[in-house]
């Protein structure tokens, strides 16, 4: 997902969770920071870099592809964008070593899900906007998996969007270039994906990189043959996930406010967004490369508040000058161990599933 969802929708469910206009712009904001919680800002704060919740592109042009460059990636991309959803899925006839990586495929309501969720209750408001940042992208990023992996993560070409008009479905095929520096042509159906290498480990093979954008954008529906299926045909119906992941991120954070006695799986606040379920529907497919600007129009008309547009500079001030004892209270400091945490629970049940993918973990 992007920041159109990570912040400005998650500000949007904060708020009909019931939480004030002020803790939504916190739990949003570590939502979106998320995405920017490099090793390279680390470094820049004097923060714990273990800390990391992505990697940039150029740190990863330099990562290493050796196992322990490839547990360290692993470690942030499973932990946070990519959260497996079964750690002891089966498959006839593959390896150990298949399987290892197959189990961290990514899917919404599996059971780190709810200790996602479940690890964020009575925590600072942090820990809220990761958990939720989790979440959502157990939605955008169904079927890859946060870790490099060709025989898993790689596509055919053939992709095709599917269009719904007058005369019923159709489908217009996907063309991919490889230059990320131009905009996904939406009027052509021409999106930028990563380059095909045979190399197993390659970073090209990271998540949903062959697939491109495709499955951060709300509007659309498409269908593919992913590597790990057999290539038998996926269809991915974006509006219809993103929904269901705005009204999951509602429950969950009713759950964490107190006011739903526990949060499973499977369950979503559809009662919550109900009055509002034609504009949600309409922002989630409307077919633009941003939705932020429609998010932000109904979270500020939702609270009657100006929602601030994120600013990566915004807490850092606060964090270099704190003193060493008090760095933990501040707003990044919060969200360091919120992060460190999240990653270590996610990292150790890998571990515990005999999974070496994230390292050895101490349990």
């Amino acid at each position: 997902m992007q920041e159109d969802f990570h912040y400005y929708a998650t500000y949007c469910a904060a708020f009909l969770a019931g939480y004030s206009h002020q803790e939504s712009l916190q739990i949003c904001y570590s939502a979106q920071f998320v995405d920017l919680c490099s090793k390279t800002l680390l470094s820049k704060l004097g923060a714990p870099l273990f800390a990391a919740t992505t990697q940039l592109q150029l740190e990863m042009m330099d990562a290493r592809t050796d196992i322990i460059g490839l547990q360290e990636i692993t470690r942030i991309w499973a932990s946070f964008h990519f959260l497996p959803k079964d750690l002891y899925a089966k498959k006839e006839k593959r390896t150990k070593r298949y399987l290892s990586k197959y189990r961290l495929i990514c899917g919404p309501n599996g059971d780190l899900l709810k200790k996602t969720v479940d690890l964020a209750k009575n925590k600072p408001l942090q820990s809220v906007g990761i958990a939720m940042h989790v979440l959502a992208d157990t939605w955008a990023h169904s079927y890859f998996a946060g870790t490099p992996s060709l025989v898993i993560n790689n596509t055919t070409k053939d992709f095709y969007e599917v269009c719904s008009g007058p005369d019923g479905e159709s489908e217009r095929q996907i063309r991919f270039r490889h230059n990320p520096s131009e905009p996904d042509d939406l009027e052509n159906d021409i999106f930028t994906n990563s380059l095909y290498q045979r190399n197993e480990n390659t970073i090209m093979n990271l998540g949903h990189g062959r697939a491109g954008h495709l499955p951060d954008y709300s509007f659309i529906t498409y269908r593919y043959l992913p590597a790990w299926d057999d290539y038998k045909m996926i269809e991915k119906n974006n509006p219809s996930d993103y929904y269901h992941a705005f009204c999951q991120m509602i429950c969950a954070m009713q759950y964490l406010r107190g006011d739903r006695q526990t949060f499973e799986t499977e369950t979503y606040a559809f009662e919550t967004a109900a009055p509002y379920e034609e504009r949600i529907r309409d922002i989630i497919g409307k077919r633009q490369l941003s939705a932020s600007p429609d998010w932000k129009r109904f979270g500020e008309e939702l609270s009657g508040e100006v929602i601030e547009d994120f600013d990566l500079d915004r807490y850092q001030e606060e964090y270099i000058s704190a003193s060493r004892d008090e760095k933990k209270d501040t707003y990044l400091g919060k969200f360091f161990d919120g992060a460190i945490a999240h990653k270590g629970m996610v990292c150790g049940n890998i571990f515990r599933s005999g999974n070496m993918l994230t390292g050895f973990v101490a349990v």
